[in-house]
Parts: structure tokens; sequence; C-alpha cells
């Protein structure tokens, strides 16, 4: 479980998210690998010093309300896109003889796929659950900053969230992942 924290519901940006309903859907993939008996690893994006929504000063970069890790789930914090670079969760993995994932998250095609990525690139057989996870609207690259959320939506450049998780589907697929929705997952 990638970086559904708090951080993300501080910004103007939360309220076009693409997956308004992310705590229902991980915690439906959390309790389904509970009852499996399969390891559920939690991640949350610290950017120290950053004076951000980031920042760990600030408070916000705790899981949003309603997720709970158990004990025995470790709790990783990371401060690159993907849940390797900068963490201990490769050799958490490796310890635990875990060669099979299930990611989900916040950020679809930045810190999700990135660490599908990376997690492939490594071994990992990965599965990508799709539904369970979220993203907002990008911007084009060229667009002026600090508009309001408004103005980011109305433009024409800015690539929607539908068209985000589309290409990240076909960027993973076949590729570095399987793409699989909670419900299948559910269905075993």
């Amino acid at each position: 479980m990638i970086d559904v924290q708090e951080s993300f519901r501080q910004r103007e940006n939360w309220a076009a998210i693409s997956q308004s309903d992310i705590v229902g859907q991980v915690t439906k993939l959390v309790d389904h690998a509970r009852q499996g008996g399969d390891q559920v690893v939690w991640i949350v994006h610290h950017e120290p010093g950053s004076a951000g929504v980031f920042d760990p000063e600030l408070g916000f970069t705790r899981l949003i309300d309603g997720l709970v890790p158990r004990a025995a789930e470790p709790l990783f914090s990371k401060t690159s896109h993907n849940a390797f670079s900068t963490t201990g969760l490769q050799q958490y993995l490796v310890t635990q003889g875990i060669t099979d994932l299930q990611i989900c998250g916040i950020r679809t095609e930045q810190c999700c796929e990135t660490t599908a990525r990376v997690a492939s690139d490594l071994g990992y057989s990965v599965e990508f659950v799709v539904d369970a996870t979220a993203t907002q609207p990008i911007e084009h690259w060229n667009a002026p900053k600090d508009r309001q959320l408004q103005e980011v939506l109305a433009d024409p450049l800015t690539l929607d969230v539908e068209s985000i998780i589309q290409r990240t589907c076909y960027a993973l697929s076949g590729r570095f992942a399987t793409i699989r929705t909670v419900q299948e997952v559910l269905a075993g």
C-alpha cells in the first residue's frame, strides 16, 4: 500500500481525485490479504525540510483515517518516487521470502507505477490493482504555475485522470505487471 496518506488530502487537487473511495478500495485489499495470511506492507512519502504537505514536521505524512497497520505490518517511509530506493523494503521482502506483490495506492502513474516497474526489474511478480490506485489531473509541462484547480481542469492540455490511468495500464501490462481490479483480486 503506497502513499494513501493525509498529505494528498491537503492539496486543492484532491477534489479531482480519480478514486474518491481510495480508502475503501485499499481496505478491501488489506482485509483480503490479512484473511489469506499475506503480508501487508505500508509506505508513506516524506519530504523532510520542504515545508510542504509531505514534510513530516507538518503532521500530514500519516495514513488517511481508516487505515491502520497491525503490529506485524511494517511501515516504511520513502523519499523517492518508488518504494525501494530509499527504504529497507527490498531487504524486508527478501528476508520474508516474498516474491509476489500487489500494488495499490495514490499517484497511479507516479509512485505506484514506478514501484511496479522497479519491483518487476528486481524479479518480483507484480499485480497492479488499478482501481485501488488514485491520481489527479496532470498539467501540461509548459502550463503556468500556481493556477487554481478550475483553471487546470479547464485547460485542454491537462491530462485527465482516465487518460493517466489508461496510459499506466498500457505501459505496465505484459511488461512489468498484470493489471487487476479489486473485484478480480477478491474473487481469487
